[in-house]
């Protein structure tokens, strides 16, 4: 078994670490109040809702829009939408990379934002989208002249997701949707609504929800305000649909199998996710090693004492356990994919969508491993630290306060262990 990387990619990050020194790291120094010590204040607007400033987001805009200029933003998309086609390794070593580099304006996790673009719903679209539907949708959401907030989530059901009550109904040549949505990511900005709405059938069952493109200004869709998290700024709205309106055209895949959608948007992000919170803990071990070895106490290195020692190195052994479990994940999606015209474009074939249930229960362990871990690391290097690490002059709170949230969202660690009993134990199988 090779275990050596593409021979493409360390050439392909060298790359990308040049690009950002000459053109994302001098953009980063003209605002830094978004990066040191102040950056949640700057960051978030506190007199409307605590949603991200618009000056905040016109720089990650920015990032974005240079990325895009030097062909880095659009890597991991097909090459019919402009990009490089990359793997599903590719990305997750990537993914691990730039993380690694710490914070900064080149990827910043918090707003799902870095140089590489992770763009699920644009998979989403290619997959289940018509025709006229990507024409109007894939280009617009790259370059973002639209966008969509995700509205699976409601006020009394989360994990659960088929026991949602918000419905739809049938009205002549469009449909009436009533209901409430929780944790909207993005909809002060959002163009539109992914709502997920029951159609038929009885809660529960999968069958019989369907997924609907809601523009926010259509009559009846509100925001009655945004919650307050653990990590600000926060762009997390609450949203009540009452009696909105939407077209036939307005329904994305087939009626009443919507679940497909937004399993594919958990799936696309889960493994990226994974590789982000490994690259950020491997920060968090490698900061926390060089202050032991240079911080000395009672006249030695902190690093000589096993209370240090042990921790770290258990911290290490986990992350590459995790490494080799994410490449490993990676690789098999890839290998599900092998026979189609190209990787990331081939996502809507039927192979490939049997690829990502094969290896969901990997993808799974990958996933709540690497988001304990990057948890446990921060809490560590805090620890290592000092006051200094628990002070915001360091970045180890930041980064627990964001990436703790990776242990709900996207399926709470719970049902990605849940997944993993299914497929051990055989459970909903015949």
């Amino acid at each position: 078994m090779d275990f050596a990387l593409p021979e493409h990619l360390p050439g392909l990050l060298a790359e990308m670490d040049a690009f950002i020194e000459a053109e994302i790291k001098p953009l980063e120094q003209q605002h830094m109040q978004y990066f040191d010590r102040r950056r949640e204040f700057a960051r978030t607007d506190l007199d409307n809702g605590g949603v991200p400033s618009r000056e905040w987001e016109d720089l990650l805009d920015e990032m974005r829009r240079r990325a895009d200029a030097a062909g880095w933003l659009r890597y991991g998309l097909p090459g019919e939408f402009g990009g490089r086609d990359g793997t599903n390794l590719d990305m997750a070593v990537i993914r691990e990379h730039l993380a690694h580099k710490g914070l900064g304006l080149h990827n910043d996790l918090q707003d799902e934002s870095s140089i590489v673009g992770n763009f699920p719903q644009v998979i989403m679209m290619s997959r289940f989208g018509t025709e006229a539907q990507k024409k109007e949708w894939v280009e617009a959401m790259i370059t973002g002249e639209r966008s969509m907030a995700f509205g699976l989530t409601e006020p009394d059901h989360g994990s659960d997701a088929t026991w949602l009550e918000t419905t739809a109904v049938k009205d002549g040549a469009g449909w009436v949707i009533n209901g409430a949505k929780r944790w909207n990511t993005g909809v002060h900005r959002a163009t539109h609504d992914l709502i997920f709405a029951r159609t038929s059938g009885e809660p529960g069952q999968a069958v019989g929800i369907t997924t609907f493109l809601v523009p926010t200004d259509t009559p009846g869709f509100t925001v009655p305000y945004y919650w307050w998290t653990f990590n600000m700024p926060s762009d997390h709205g609450e949203v009540v649909l009452k009696d909105v309106r939407v077209p036939d055209d307005a329904v994305l895949g087939e009626v009443d199998h919507g679940l497909d959608v937004a399993q594919t948007f958990l799936h696309e992000n889960r493994i990226r996710q994974a590789a982000s919170s490994l690259g950020a803990a491997q920060y968090c071990i490698d900061r926390a090693a060089a202050y032991a070895g240079e911080r000395i106490v009672f006249g030695k290195p902190l690093a000589v004492n096993q209370a240090v020692q042990w921790p770290l190195a258990e911290l290490q052994t986990e992350a590459q356990m995790v490494r080799l479990l994410v490449y490993y994940a990676a690789w098999h999606l890839d290998r599900g994919s092998q026979s189609a015209p190209h990787v990331r474009g081939a996502q809507s074939a039927p192979h490939v969508r049997g690829a990502h249930m094969e290896v969901s229960d990997k993808v799974s362990m990958a996933n709540y491993r690497a988001n304990r871990l990057v948890c446990e690391a921060a809490d560590r290097a805090m620890q290592i630290h000092g006051g200094i690490g628990y002070s915001r002059h360091e970045p180890f709170e930041h980064i627990y306060r964001h990436h703790r949230r990776y242990r709900i969202t996207e399926g709470a660690e719970e049902i990605q262990i849940r997944r993993v009993a299914q497929r051990m134990l055989k459970f909903g199988r015949k």
